[in-house]
């Protein structure tokens, strides 16, 4: 739907305009009309409209007054004339103004209408090519049924990235139709638009880059707007700055915001960036996750849950990232998955689901009780599932095993192949083989050489060590010792006496 403003000072001849426009299938609306000039101009700076019909004579400012300081303010506006014969000379210099297209007064329906289907056309097409750099980041069930207004394109605008503050509580008032009236205030008399990001709980905010002028910092503005929104109860991220963004790059500016949003939200507190100003990347700390892999599997819950609880007071008091605590979590749900012996699509969907469901929490010693309550419900799933499965997962793994003794197989390439941790693998051969992998998988090697040897007395040495995939001959014929006491050549020669005999 587009907006059309009707200025005339003629009542009879504004009404039969309205009538005709409002009675035709088209997708236009009436926002206002004017009987002067300087009523339609105070209108339009306070709301702008896609189309504007114009007399040419009109009290207090005329036509032509009134399409000059409108397309000041927006050089996109479609302007219609409506004028006489008479008024040809006046005609002649709104061309100079860029007028759209004429009317001849009196209005006729079907010249109304050819007149007006194409400046609907011309819009459609301009809105087309209006969207375009915003369909890579906007959610598309909003762009459906998006209508900018002409100054979007038509002065230098900038772009923020605003995200709800984690583990804060929803009052409700976070919708687009609030949000852009609350922040619209604060940009006055200037353009703002509001998009909900494809991401979830997050919006852009398009500035007019003007805004500027009248706040002391970028900063400044976004704590306006930050104090506004905290009246509705809304606790607020945000990055961005009043440098001019050209809609050409505006998905490279959205990934930017995006990125320094995910790396520096704190749990306790919010941030307010100014992207002029570079911000040093922080380090991962992936010491501080491995410790809790590790106590997940090596099945130990009580240690796990004191340093746990312990770790996320700290990140509290600490004011720690947010995406760090993010980053924490989801390598523990996925230690636990990784460590169930039959995991599956089932368990991994469960656990991603149940990461984002305790992110969402309304308060920070909510989502602390919930993922310490969770874990402690994984840590009996591990233990009770370990119970039945770890018998059935070495007859499966001693199969395999045999069947590529001949081969140079590692404790990874079984953990790969069975899906569990390499740990894991270790622990289960040692409970029932009382050896290590290596121990037990070198026993299956030796054991095929002895078959071989005794079944085949001419097979060289050599030839024996390549088939069983050992690095080399004297490597082979040390190892074989090591397990019978006798060389390759000694444990042949025994052989042949004792058939011998």
């Amino acid at each position: 739907m587009y907006t059309a403003l009707i200025a005339e000072d003629s009542k009879p001849i504004l009404r039969n305009i309205k009538a005709l426009l409002e009675s035709a299938d088209l997708p236009i609306q009436i926002a206002a009309t004017a009987y002067n000039g300087e009523d339609a101009l105070a209108y339009i700076k306070q709301h702008p409209v896609d189309i504007l019909l114009t007399d040419i004579r009109m009290p207090k400012l005329d036509g032509l007054g009134l399409i000059e300081q409108a397309k000041q303010l927006y050089p996109g506006l479609k302007v219609v004339l409506i004028s006489s014969y008479s008024d040809f000379e006046y005609t002649r210099k709104a061309i100079n103004l860029q007028v759209f297209d004429y009317l001849l007064k009196p209005v006729e329906r079907q010249q109304l209408l050819d007149v007006m289907a194409r400046v609907i056309d011309s819009l459609a097409e301009r809105r087309e090519v209006d969207l375009e750099p915003l369909k890579g980041m906007v959610a598309p069930r909003f762009l459906a049924g998006l209508r900018l207004s002409p100054e979007f394109v038509e002065q230098p605008v900038s772009m923020f990235l605003m995200s709800r503050q984690p583990f804060v509580p929803d009052t409700g008032n976070w919708r687009t139709e609030k949000l852009q009236s609350e922040i619209q205030e604060i940009c006055k008399p200037h353009g703002c638009w509001l998009f909900p990001a494809k991401d979830p709980d997050r919006y852009i905010v398009i500035v007019q880059s003007a805004v500027r002028e009248r706040v002391d910092s970028t900063v400044a503005w976004m704590e306006a707007v930050e104090q506004r929104l905290l009246g509705l109860g809304i606790t607020i991220a945000m990055a961005g700055s009043f440098q001019a963004a050209d809609p050409g790059q505006f998905q490279s500016h959205y990934d930017r915001l995006k990125h320094l949003l995910n790396e520096e939200v704190l749990l306790d507190k919010t941030v307010l960036l100014d992207t002029n100003y570079r911000i040093p990347e922080q380090q991962r700390n992936e010491a501080l996750i491995k410790p809790f892999i590790d106590m997940i599997e090596q099945r130990q819950p009580q240690p796990f849950h004191m340093k746990l609880g312990e770790q996320l007071r700290q990140s509290y008091s600490e004011h720690a990232r947010y995406i760090d605590l993010e980053r924490l979590v989801a390598a523990i749900a996925d230690a636990f998955v990784h460590n169930l012996p039959d995991n599956g699509p089932e368990e991994r969907l469960a656990a991603a689901a149940a990461v984002k469901e305790m992110l969402q929490s309304d308060s920070y010693s909510s989502f602390c009780e919930k993922l310490l309550e969770w874990c402690a419900r994984n840590f009996e799933l591990l233990h009770s599932r370990n119970r039945k499965s770890g018998e059935e997962l070495f007859e499966q793994m001693d199969s395999f095993v045999k069947l590529h003794k001949s081969s140079q197989l590692s404790i990874n390439d079984l953990a790969a192949k069975f899906h569990v941790s390499p740990s894991y693998i270790s622990r289960i051969i040692k409970r029932f083989t009382n050896k290590t992998f290596v121990q037990y998988y070198m026993e299956l090697k030796i054991a095929e050489a002895c078959k071989q040897l005794q079944a085949k007395p001419d097979l060289k040495i050599k030839e024996l060590s390549d088939a069983l995939s050992f690095s080399d001959q004297h490597y082979f014929s040390r190892v074989f010792k090591d397990h019978t006491g006798l060389s390759p050549s000694e444990y042949k020669e025994k052989h042949r006496l004792a058939v011998e005999e």
